[in-house]
């Protein structure tokens, strides 16, 4: 798989210090191998949705790729930190009963650990021992980026998606505010792990670059076409 199997969506170049990145597109493909055929610290900013591993199965039956096993995780992490210019953010977020897992991946990849983010929920997406009403995420960090000046809180607004178009789809209203806080106008923002395309979409409206990979013909198919409208 190469970076020129991307369809749909019109493909700009940026040129320079950073080498040739496509951006404003959505790739098909592996992310991890993908990542490998970008140039190093060519992304400003990843807003990232990985699979929880959780094998996880939505009321209708969809599934998330990856989703059963862990294979991919340091992996993936080490291609975002090395594609991610230095002194710059990572906010990836993660499913609370794997987070061991998830945390020494971070650590072992390179970046440091700056922030938590909760997403609260009016609603219960499960329930166990206890209702499952929040989202979580954490705040990355590859060397030592400034300070936001206008730093947003650690507990964010999270309206429900419906998750019409991806069984895990997060809503652009908790999006929006960590592409504003931890990029800026003009930016590359980069999700590796694309799914129908919210953090692009995220980084369209607020007038960024975007380069997002997913790995379902499917997702990419309806990320595409978010993304030409």
């Amino acid at each position: 798989m190469t970076i020129e199997k991307q369809t749909h969506v019109t493909r700009s170049v940026v040129q320079g210090s950073r080498e040739a990145i496509p951006v404003n597109t959505v790739l098909l493909g592996d992310c991890v191998l993908l990542m490998n055929s970008l140039p190093e610290r060519s992304v400003d900013f990843v807003l990232t949705d990985p699979p929880y591993l959780a094998s996880y199965k939505s009321r209708d039956g969809r599934t998330v790729p990856g989703d059963d096993t862990d294979t991919w995780l340091l992996p993936a992490f080490r291609g975002i930190h090395r594609v991610l210019r230095l002194n710059s953010f990572c906010v990836a977020f993660y499913g609370w009963p794997q987070a061991d897992k998830f945390v020494h991946a971070y650590r072992a990849a390179g970046f440091r650990i700056v922030g938590h983010l909760v997403f609260p929920k009016a609603y219960a997406s499960a329930t166990r021992y206890v209702r499952f009403q929040h989202e979580c995420a954490y705040l990355l960090a590859k060397g030592y980026p400034t300070v936001p000046q206008c730093p947003i809180g650690d507990v964010v607004r999270w309206t429900y998606s419906g998750n019409k178009l991806h069984p895990t789809q997060k809503p652009l209203d908790a999006l929006l505010p960590l592409v504003r806080t931890f990029s800026g106008a003009g930016d590359i923002v980069l999700d590796p792990f694309a799914g129908s395309g919210s953090t692009l979409v995220a980084a369209k409206k607020l007038g960024r670059k975007y380069l997002g990979i997913e790995i379902s013909p499917v997702y990419h198919e309806i990320a595409a076409q978010r993304l030409e409208g």
